[in-house]
């Protein structure tokens, strides 16, 4: 079977109008030049074209756009206002601060094609140009914007990744705390429908022992959450360390305190004192540069779960 000769032609053509149209700005005094770019611009690409005549022009249909345009073609020698002073204008919106801008421009003295680059040019065509090496710009200009748009896109995420993990990290004094690394820790649902089993099951022989961060409002006020999170981590470990081997469960219930299930009167008995637990506390923040910081636990009476 013979290949239709316009199928090429018809692919790319395809392939043009599955991309997004570039919206192009031309600002050029020349009506001539404009009037070529913009059929030759819709011609040999998915192109949008739109002009103005002047500086001010320029700015009153980027102010008026709803979407920022995607690329900027600059003359430099316009009336009033010429197209380097117009670029830094530009370059001073926030919408407009990465854009690609092309200077196309009959002036080819270095002088203006450093202040070009100095305001922000992106690229920099001399006039005659040709249009198979406009195109070839244009399609420069329109890989930097897709990968702008994909680099945004990749901040947007990173953004909102921090600023979960902010939320996460932020909590109030009387909110409770997942410990990591404390296998024998309960969150707050977890230990509230473990008690509830216990309950349910009437196993009373338990008794529910309470261990509070003395001052623990004046030492949050004073250090912040992040620190007054360390400071209930690190105690959270040392309380594991000290029961690996006893039979107990425990929670951080927020305010400071913690709330321990001790399941028989062995486990009383060997339960660290406050004594033990405050020096293991202590050795620990030391060891993490903490040394200064005063931190102290009470014990309370232990209730029965009657």
């Amino acid at each position: 079977m013979k290949d239709d000769p316009n199928s090429f032609q018809r692919r790319l053509s395809q392939r043009a109008r599955d991309v997004p149209p570039m919206r192009v700005l031309v600002v050029d005094d020349d009506q001539g030049i404009v009037q070529l770019l913009q059929t030759a611009l819709a011609a040999i690409d998915n192109y949008t074209v739109s002009t103005a005549a002047s500086s001010k022009q320029a700015l009153d249909q980027i102010e008026a756009s709803d979407v920022p345009f995607d690329c900027l073609l600059l003359d430099i020698q316009m009336p009033e206002t010429d197209g380097i002073v117009l670029l830094r204008k530009i370059r001073k919106l926030r919408d407009y601060a990465d854009t690609p801008v092309i200077m196309l421009t009959a002036m080819s003295d270095r002088s203006y094609i450093d202040d070009a680059f100095v305001a922000g040019a992106t690229d920099y065509i001399t006039k005659p140009f040709d249009l198979i090496d406009l195109r070839g710009r244009m399609n420069a200009a329109r890989r930097l914007l897709i990968e702008k748009k994909k680099s945004d896109a990749s901040q947007r995420q990173v953004t909102l990744l921090e600023e979960e993990l902010k939320k996460i990290s932020h909590f109030n004094f009387d909110n409770p705390l997942v410990i990591e690394g404390g296998d024998r820790h309960l969150g707050f649902s977890q230990f509230n429908n473990y008690v509830e089993q216990l309950s349910r099951r009437k196993i009373f022989q338990s008794r529910a022992l309470a261990i509070v961060l003395q001052d623990a409002r004046t030492l949050f006020d004073a250090t912040g959450c992040d620190y007054f999170r360390e400071i209930v981590t690190e105690t959270a470990l040392c309380l594991k360390s000290l029961t690996s081997s006893l039979d107990c469960m425990f929670s951080y219930r927020g305010s400071g305190v913690f709330l321990v299930i001790l399941h028989d009167t062995e486990t009383l008995r060997a339960f660290p004192s406050e004594e033990n637990l405050n020096g293991a506390i202590q050795t620990m923040l030391a060891k993490k540069n903490n040394a200064d910081s005063w931190v102290n636990v009470v014990f309370g009476e232990p209730i029965s779960m009657r």
